[in-house]
């Protein structure tokens, strides 16, 4: 059994297991043959069956995130949390200067107050007119005024008590609170600043569920796992672990890394494991077979990965395109383009041309 890892660019580690059978590092020397061919080695394809172990370094991260803003424009003139609190749903987290909002507020305070008045007038007016019609000292027009009277000012009071409602809904938004319990991941405002509505000023990881977080190869997720449960440990405590599944799979893959962002939902978060703790996810996947050679044998030719074919029968070699599944430390998995049986030169491969003739020998035969 040959065990391989190889550390991949975005800072995950590739584990390969694959029964090769072969050496490729103790080849015998090649036996005397005509000096004017160039000398090379082969070793012939097999299929090889090679489980892949994932480890992958991420963080961790909260699945919800809230974006908290001002519902008014304002001036800031309290700010009263910092990066990293925690704080609870409602919490006065920040203030406006609250001088136009508390001048609406009087003004419609005092509105209200005027409509009474003049309800409570005609009210008044309305019972004098009722008690005179019953005894004959009115008219039935003058009556009807006053009870019409009655009934709009009683509608200004109810249109006046509304505008007193909205007022103090407008005060109140002087005040930040976020709504959900979290941890203050971001902040973008100072007091004396002044902010727009709707304007985000703060990023709060809301309280509860947790994921880690990693960049993946778009290669790994078109594979199945061979299972679906991610071990999940603390790097600098990796006796502090957990357990999730993949809960989401960006659909799109980052320009700048090359990577696609998957999201693993842990069943329970340990207490060590906070916000942006560097975690170490391990992963296994289904068993599939591949054609494994070492690295001496992979050539570039016309700007692509190529190796070198040898013709027993002709005795020539001739350069073929491969596409690569893996790469190890010492050794490659190849996902086609090398068919089981055919002898792929290992090494002489810096002065081969295509169609040339060569003395070759096998890997590990004696010759």
């Amino acid at each position: 059994m040959i065990r391989f890892a190889a550390l991949c660019p975005t800072g995950f580690l590739l584990a390969l297991i694959a029964p090769v059978g072969m050496n490729f590092a103790q080849a015998e020397p090649v036996a005397t043959v005509d000096p004017s061919l160039a000398r090379v080695r082969v070793v012939e394809a097999q299929r090889t069956p090679m489980a892949l172990d994932v480890v992958l370094t991420g963080d961790i991260q909260a699945q919800a995130q809230v974006n908290v803003s001002f519902r008014t424009n304002g001036k800031v003139a309290e700010r009263r949390v910092e990066i990293g609190d925690h704080v609870a749903a409602d919490q006065v987290l920040a203030v406006l200067e609250p001088l136009t909002q508390r001048a609406n507020l009087d003004n419609a305070k005092a509105a209200v107050t005027s409509s009474e008045a003049l309800l409570t007038q005609a009210r008044m007016s309305f019972e004098r007119q009722k008690q005179l019609l019953a005894g004959g000292f009115t008219t039935r027009t003058a009556y009807d005024n006053a009870e019409q009277e009655l009934r709009t000012t009683q509608a200004a009071v109810d249109s006046a008590k509304a505008a007193l409602g909205t007022a103090q809904e407008q005060f109140s938004y002087t005040e930040l609170r976020a709504g959900v319990a979290g941890i203050v991941t971001s902040r973008s405002f100072e007091v004396g600043q002044v902010v727009q509505s709707g304007q985000t000023v703060l990023v709060l990881a809301q309280d509860g569920p947790r994921d880690a977080v990693f960049n993946v190869y778009e290669s790994l997720t078109a594979q199945p796992p061979a299972s679906e449960t991610v071990a999940v440990a603390l790097q600098s405590d990796p006796n502090v672990t957990a357990a999730g599944t993949v809960r989401e799979i960006s659909p799109t893959v980052d320009a700048s890394s090359g990577t696609v962002r998957v999201k693993i939902g842990l069943q329970s978060t340990p207490g060590a494991m906070g916000l942006g703790a560097v975690v170490v996810g391990r992963g296994r996947f289904a068993p599939h077979e591949a054609v494994v050679l070492p690295w001496s044998a992979l050539y570039r030719y016309d700007g692509r990965p190529s190796v070198w074919i040898y013709d027993p029968a002709q005795r020539t070699v001739s350069v073929r395109a491969v596409e690569i599944d893996r790469f190890g430390p010492d050794i490659i998995a190849l996902k086609r383009g090398v068919e089981p049986g055919e002898r792929v030169v290992v090494a002489g491969i810096q002065f081969l041309r295509p169609g040339q003739t060569v003395a070759a020998a096998e890997v590990g035969a004696r010759p």
